[in-house]
């Protein structure tokens, strides 16, 4: 039986409130940024920003470029961080920009690249760091930190100057990419200082057109001082062990219009609503987003494991709840410093409810904590490459929900969507995946979407489909592409490029579903398909029957004399596309491995064999691998590069050498809240299983030492230092930086039975183990393409 599912667009809301917010850009900058109460804009048009947070200070200075580059060939648009003071002024007067934090070159560094920087100055951050980033000196003083008492404003007001001499002549009257500066984090009952935070640093001399605040947990904020930022996460390291999946984490995967998420740190502040009023905030303020989580951190007591679709999923349907700016915590990875005094990790010891590890901050991120790439990556790039293209038009359309909607949290059977439309065209957005409880399959679903105005609804596909468990995708509604109007497409819009002429729209299949292709007969003279079915049906042309590859490009010659094209990906290759200024034009690459785009120069990473890539429109000359021999062929409409011969990206086995065998589980510890604490120092020299790793003198740079193991804790040492440490939630265990020729010891302690502490439900019964099965080496290797 067919199962329609119904939704009436309504009539286009008024015009959004304009300069009713006192958010105003540099004078005299071409591109002004302005704050309207539904969407933002930047040089007169709608703007969707991607934001990402890469935590300088976390990740060595001398790679800060090429992960840059790495975020925005992912499609971030503009990098966010804390600015953590205790990283910066660990001994009170010795202030800190050297090295790995050096924030003005970090600045520079986005401005080089086109990429917008937002300063979280604090000066409370979060962010698992100790104390939440205030400096221990600091606490020690007699005063109340994150009020207005002075004792503690007069050492904020030269944190804030320093940061201000830090980021002179970066604001965007003097060009730089300083676009909007967060003040504080989470503080949800004290707007009074949230405001005099603001103007303090104002006055030290920090300028930007956005001031912002997170706005969860029912915030009461200044009046329209702040703009508020919301978010969301697909797990949650800060709840119970034993609460199982947190219900503020479930609702991110429905469609729906709340924007606050009480959950997010809640183990800091009470969940109750403390005053704000979120819906005079939605009446003046878009919905923008900075802590969408694109990972999450383990605590010792309780340890989430993500997957790809959880983030990917989470990401897609806030776009379709409303969402006009994807902010994501984590982006990247990275490792907390050591400290000079102390670690420098949240933990019970400073009095907060949840112990970190000492040094992994990798987050489960998109890119973790030493680079590596995750497949969480590919799935946001196919977004944020929509986003490039249409985020212009997806912005300024209203969020509509179904007549049928789920009739509650634990509801699994109705299936979730909603239309993004501006009255005349549309997205339709689909999500049937949710971590942990996994959502049916839907036979037989059609969609029916009411347009205002039009006397025929639009009912799509033409033959009903199967939305498959763990589906989540966006379609195209009445979406003109080069002159043809696109009714609807079955398939994910990814990009459009230009070829020889002609705009070409990408596509990404869904698994599980037939592309159907249903174009406007009255804008099209005549189309062509490699494979599958052309019939008019209706006032349409129909395209379907078309297996989705490089190859599937339907060619439509519009009405008006022009030419179009629509290529329908697969979804595995649609995952691999990369889009960038490659060797003086804009291409598609197609490659597994992550790809960089620096100039005329491409960089593509991890691949320790045999590389192959292919480009889409081909460059006029040949490809450069400096030292390789480089062949080219065809592949569908693509020209497919392949680099070196023989051999794989097979990683090469490590020397791993048990030392010692674990002896029994320590007993179990509690602290703050009465959660498990994680074990002492000494019982990494006393019952823990110790083996020895040999790194090779000629390890190449990047290559990361991976480690299988099960157990509860580990550490890992070279000579007596701390060079890494993990909870195990039944991930494999990376370990980058190690110096060539080094002995590395590795320690791994054993979970104790009665300990409470929450591991994924299939990795529980290793945890009781301390072994480490296998260590290999994966080979990082960075190829540079250049034209012959």
């Amino acid at each position: 039986m067919t199962r329609p599912h119904r939704l009436r667009i309504p009539t286009p809301s008024p015009p959004p409130l304009t300069g009713h917010l006192p958010f105003t850009d540099a004078p005299g900058v071409p591109d002004p940024i302005e704050v309207t109460s539904r969407w933002l804009t930047r040089g007169g048009r709608p703007w969707f920003p991607v934001s990402g947070e890469f935590h300088y200070t976390r990740f060595p200075a001398a790679e800060w470029e090429e992960e840059l580059l790495k975020m925005k060939a992912g499609g971030v648009t503009a990098v966010a961080s804390y600015v953590i003071w205790i990283h910066h002024e660990e001994t009170e007067g010795r202030v800190r920009f050297d090295g790995d934090r050096d924030l003005r070159r970090f600045a520079e560094l986005c401005a080089r690249h086109g990429l917008d920087f937002i300063p979280r100055i604090g000066p409370w951050s979060h962010a698992e760091v100790r104390n939440g980033g205030l400096p221990d000196w600091l606490m020690a003083r007699d005063c109340t930190p994150r009020t207005d008492d002075p004792a503690y404003l007069a050492p904020v007001q030269d944190w804030f100057a320093a940061i201000a001499e830090q980021l002179r002549g970066l604001d965007r009257a003097h060009g730089g990419p300083i676009v909007a500066i967060q003040i504080e984090n989470e503080l949800y009952d004290r707007p009074g200082h949230l405001l005099t935070l603001k103007r303090m640093a104002q006055t030290a001399g920090l300028s930007a057109p956005l001031w912002t605040s997170t706005a969860w947990g029912g915030v009461r904020l200044p009046p329209d001082e702040l703009l508020p930022l919301y978010g969301g996460y697909p797990e949650a390291f800060w709840t119970e062990a034993d609460g199982g999946w947190p219900d503020t984490c479930r609702k991110h995967f429905f469609f729906t219009h709340q924007r606050d998420d009480e959950g997010i740190g809640a183990d800091l502040r009470p969940t109750t609503v403390r005053g704000g009023d979120p819906d005079a905030l939605a009446g003046r303020f878009p919905w923008v987003t900075c802590e969408l989580g694109g990972g999450m951190a383990v605590a010792y007591h309780r340890r989430p494991r993500l997957e790809a679709a959880d983030i990917g999923a989470l990401g897609l349907t806030k776009i379709g709840c409303g969402s006009v700016w994807q902010g994501y915590y984590m982006f990247h990875g990275g490792t907390n410093p050591l400290g000079e005094r102390s670690t420098l990790q949240e933990s019970h010891a400073t009095g907060y409810p949840n112990d970190l590890p000492v040094l992994t901050y990798d987050f489960q991120a998109p890119l973790g904590e030493y680079g590596q790439y995750r497949p969480s990556y590919g799935e946001l790039r196919l977004q944020h490459l929509l986003l490039a293209d249409y985020g212009h038009l997806i912005a300024p359309m209203e969020s509509v929900l179904p007549e049928r909607l789920p009739e509650g949290q634990l509801d699994r059977d109705t299936l979730r969507w909603a239309v993004r439309a501006d009255g005349d065209t549309g997205f339709l957005f689909v999500n049937n995946h949710q971590p942990h409880e996994p959502l049916p399959d839907h036979p037989d679903t059609s969609f029916t979407v009411e347009f205002p105005g039009e006397a025929q609804a639009l009912t799509l596909p033409a033959t009903p489909v199967t939305v498959p468990a763990g589906a989540y995708f966006c379609w195209p509604l009445r979406l003109e592409v080069a002159g043809v109007r696109l009714d609807w497409a079955t398939a994910q819009p990814v990009c459009t490029l230009d070829v020889d002429g002609r705009t070409v729209l990408v596509l990404a299949a869904t698994d599980g579903i037939a592309p159907e292709l249903a174009l406007d007969a009255a804008t099209v003279a005549s189309v062509s398909a490699p494979s599958g079915d052309i019939a008019e049906v209706g006032g349409r042309i129909l395209v379907t029957g078309l297996r989705p590859g490089t190859d599937a490009l339907v060619e439509v010659e519009t009405a008006d004399g022009g030419r179009a094209g629509l290529l329908v990906l697969d979804a595995a290759t649609a995952r691999t596309v990369h889009r960038g200024m490659a060797w003086g034009a804009e291409r598609l690459l197609l490659s597994p491995d992550g790809i960089v785009f620096d100039g005329d120069e491409v960089r593509v990473h991890r691949a320790a064999g045999r590389t192959s890539f292919a480009v889409l429109p081909a460059p006029d000359s040949a490809l450069v691998v400096h030292g390789e021999t480089v062949t080219a062929e065809t592949d569908g409409v693509f020209a497919r590069y392949r680099v070196g011969s023989g051999g794989g990206d097979e990683p090469l086995r490590a020397s791993l050498t048990l030392v010692r065998p674990p002896g029994p589980a320590p007993e179990p510890a509690t602290g703050v809240l009465g959660r498990a604490s994680a074990p002492a120092d000494k019982h990494y020299d006393t019952v823990a299983a110790e083996y020895r790793v040999d790194v090779p003198d000629d390890l190449p740079e990047g290559a990361v030492l991976r480690l299988h193991w099960s157990g509860d804790t580990g550490r890992a040492h070279v000579g007596e230092t701390l060079v890494a440490d993990q909870f195990f939630s039944g991930r494999v265990w990376d370990i980058g930086r190690l110096p060539a020729g080094a002995v590395l010891r590795v320690r791994v302690l054993p979970l104790h039975a009665d300990a409470r502490v929450h591991v994924p439900q299939e990795a529980a019964e290793a945890a009781r183990s301390a072994v480490v099965t296998r260590a290999e080496w994966i080979l990082g290797r960075v190829r540079a393409v250049r034209r012959g």
